[in-house]
């Protein structure tokens, strides 16, 4: 075969690195072109829920394809995006009454950035503050670039980026120390907002902080009136042990994002949901004050009926179940890692779990990672290390014996470290 023209995103061709090429999936298995097989042990980048291929979404993306493909949505509806609205609207935390859609998580988060601003300004008194957790990564269009952690990955694109006001992450034991930095930005600044994944930080090192935490960082922006912008884009979906991760601090975000397992990963969509406060601001009979954001896939009819179909399985199937039954299945055996000298670290929430092979301070560039992804590989696993940071994160399907598979790889791994 001559050599691909793809452009992998993430990927240093230079390294020469081989990039399989898969045919098919179903479940927790990857099946490659030429016979191989590989466990999906990070649900194809955080995204696959249920399983690959699962036959309602499955089947609610031919049916729809029947019907209606595309559809403009600047003035124009259809029954799948109504429906889903709806939906989501009930099961999402109180006072989110409003579904603005878009197609991926960075969007999402653009999305509400926007919401923020405009809130703002139609209002009457404009705010262009963001305060943003440190650590953070929120996608990488230039607004989420610049409410993420700054380093290699946008150092190219730093004259692009806006400045914003960082909340050192909430350390174990030094989190008053994340409460008073954040009570005083909200005080001094006069923020239009406050961006954060609740209770994991996903790319940023899946740094893992309490329900406790979150509720009072919530608490203090609500005092000051500062808007809350919960990045729940990975974190959303059972992930952390709960259908969304502000459900186990009981809070209501001013605005939420939403994307990933929205549609059980099969098809990109995304949603940002938003109080009626921050729609009415919008309201108005001058066209000057619509929000003004859109893309030509906005609410995709297709993509609308998969996540229609997942939140049926959600609704019928006993997926809460199926969570924690996989949170009991990797502490098992995350705790069998005990006592291994180069995995440190060792760290849970939900269905995650993380740790470090060998030195805890490496960093996402640390040579250890490439080693680490291709001995994987080698091992009929997809694991895709943070550097040096190695996490599971498989798809609810995934089985005992195919955990334990991954888990003999990461001992064996650490012999590398």
């Amino acid at each position: 075969m001559s050599r691909s023209p793809v452009w992998h995103a993430f990927t240093q061709h230079g390294l020469g690195e081989e990039i399989p090429l898969i045919d098919r999936a179903e479940g927790a298995t990857l099946y490659g072109a030429d016979g191989r097989q590989w466990i999906d042990c990070i649900s194809s980048w955080w995204v696959i829920t249920h399983g690959h291929c699962e036959p309602r979404i499955q089947q609610a993306i031919r049916d729809q394809t029947g019907k209606l493909d595309q559809l403009i949505f600047a003035g124009w509806t259809h029954e799948p995006a109504e429906t889903l609205a709806r939906s989501l609207v009930e099961i999402a935390p109180a006072g989110l009454e409003h579904v603005f859609f878009s197609d991926s998580g960075s969007t999402a988060v653009e999305v509400a950035l926007k919401m923020a601003l405009g809130y703002w300004l139609n209002r009457g008194e404009p705010r262009h503050r963001i305060l943003v957790l440190e650590h953070g990564y929120h996608g990488d269009t230039i607004g989420t670039m610049s409410v993420g952690e700054r380093g290699v990955y946008n150092r190219a694109y730093q004259p692009l980026l806006f400045d914003v006001g960082t909340i050192p992450f909430p350390t174990a034991g030094a989190e008053q120390a994340t409460l008073d930095a954040l009570d005083v930005a909200c005080r001094n600044e006069q923020p239009a907002a406050f961006v954060l994944e609740p209770l994991l930080l996903g790319a940023g090192g899946m740094l893992i902080y309490s329900p406790a935490v979150l509720r009072e960082m919530r608490a203090i922006c609500a005092r000051h009136g500062v808007l809350f912008i919960a990045d729940e884009v990975m974190t959303g979906w059972g992930r952390t042990g709960t259908r969304f991760a502000c459900d186990q601090a009981g809070i209501s975000p001013d605005i939420m994002c939403l994307s990933k397992g929205l549609t059980g990963g099969a098809l990109p969509l995304a949603v940002t949901l938003a109080t009626p406060a921050i729609f009415d601001a919008h309201y108005s009979a001058d066209r000057a004050r619509m929000f003004f954001h859109s893309s030509s896939y906005t609410a995709n009819p297709v993509a609308c009926a998969a996540a229609n179909a997942n939140l049926a399985i959600w609704r019928e199937e006993p997926v809460l179940e199926r969570v924690e039954q996989l949170a009991a299945m990797q502490a098992e055996r995350l705790a069998r890692l005990d006592g291994r000298g180069r995995i440190s670290g060792k760290r849970q929430i939900g269905t995650i779990t993380a740790m470090e092979l060998a030195d805890a301070t490496g960093n996402y560039l640390s040579t250890l990672g490439p080693r680490l992804g291709a001995f994987f590989r080698d091992r009929g696993l997809l694991l895709r290390p943070l550097g040096n940071t190695v996490y599971v994160m498989p798809p609810y399907c995934i089985t005992a014996g195919e955990l334990d598979w991954i888990y003999d790889a990461i001992e064996e791994a650490a012999g590398l470290a």
